[in-house]
């Protein structure tokens, strides 16, 4: 695993992800390395059998470990050598934010699958591109929340929940602090119209979750709120963030985001995610068990049982190997188009909402 302290580069690892495709039946591409969580898309692709075929960046010392890590995998100068590979059915991508629809829609003009980093889109209107060439395509438009798929307990728990663990959902909070460590920043991330702001970027990872933990299609905003608190240098960034909803099967939705992580914070932050259900709660500690070890830990109290659950090498990121076998088997198991593309929408209207009202 990558430097605990390092959110940009954060790449977690479990050999308990399913391996589903036997070498060179999944062939896929890694492009546009502006984001370190592009480094743990090409993982979860592997672990459940991909084979990474290209790699590409106009900056080659940005894929440097990737090669190393994937040995057979090919450099390649220009984007379009990728493009024109029939043998290539997926590219996974995490560019500057603001650029990822664009990238997504000569992939899928391409004839092949996308998968970017979250979040998608940093505009309505992108949102609005992408819709229309899925529907032109037939190419999925995919996207990793990372904080619930590169999570074994956030996929954990959503097993649980599923099984009826504490009966309905009816609240979800997500806290999310994370560690600003401005010095390693590049430029686009203090450039609001880059990176689309706190609510849209980090923020999509939540309302993902939101519907995901919720069991929910839909929700409406009813606050949402932003603000530069203390980096009065960069005023382009929004250090903080919050948001409330309401889905459309009643739930109750809260996520706070920050860039507080304290200095001693063991890790790069200190991600929860709270569910109350009609027959108990759970508690998600994703990243550090504060005081008492690691994260990955599920905390589950119902009618029954007051439990903690040990979620690391327990059932991997199961995200990626559905995804592989939709593609080879034209099915929808791992993620809706529909639930990638309302998460970011959710998420992109409560940063207007925000905007508006700031």
């Amino acid at each position: 695993m990558s430097n605990a302290k390092d959110g940009m580069n954060y790449e977690p690892k479990s050999e308990a992800t399913p391996v589903v495709a036997k070498p060179g039946e999944f062939v896929f591409a890694g492009s546009h390395f502006d984001h370190g969580h592009i480094y743990g898309q090409i993982g979860g692709l592997a672990a459940a059998g991909g084979t990474l075929k290209y790699v590409y960046d106009p900056d080659p010392s940005r894929y440097e470990k990737t090669l190393k890590e994937y040995p057979g995998a090919k450099p390649v100068s220009d984007f379009r050598e990728i493009l024109d590979d029939p043998e290539v059915q997926l590219v996974t991508s995490a560019a500057i934010p603001n650029e990822r629809c664009g990238v997504g829609l000569q992939v899928m003009d391409a004839g092949k699958h996308y998968l970017t980093d979250k979040s998608p889109f940093t505009t309505l209107e992108q949102l609005d591109q992408a819709k229309a060439k899925v529907e032109e395509t037939g190419k999925k438009y995919a996207v990793c929340y990372s904080e619930r798929l590169l999570s074994e307990s956030g996929m954990y728990a959503g097993m649980l929940i599923e099984q009826g663990a504490i009966g309905k959902v009816l609240q979800v909070l997500n806290l999310a602090p994370h560690n600003l460590s401005a010095s390693t920043r590049p430029d686009w991330f203090f450039q609001k119209e880059k990176y689309g702001g706190i609510l849209t970027d980090i923020g999509s990872h939540q309302f993902e979750q939101f519907l995901t933990y919720a069991g929910a299609t839909d929700a409406t905003l009813n606050f949402a709120r932003v603000d530069n608190f203390e980096n009065p240098e960069t005023p382009g960034l929004e250090d903080f963030g919050e948001a409330s909803l309401t889905t459309d099967n009643g739930a109750s939705c809260y996520c706070r985001l920050d860039w507080f992580n304290p200095k001693a914070s063991r890790t790069w932050g200190d991600g929860r995610t709270f569910v109350l259900g009609t027959n108990g709660y759970i508690e998600i500690r994703k990243y550090v068990d504060l005081c008492n070890g690691d994260g990955g830990k599920v905390f589950l109290v119902n009618d029954e049982v007051e439990q903690l659950i040990e979620c690391n090498g327990k059932v991997g990121y199961p995200f990626f190997s559905e995804f592989i076998l939709d593609i080879l088997n034209g099915t929808e198991k791992a993620m809706t188009q529909a639930h990638a593309f309302k998460a970011a929408e959710l998420s992109m209207l409560a940063q207007k909402f925000a905007d508006e009202n700031r």
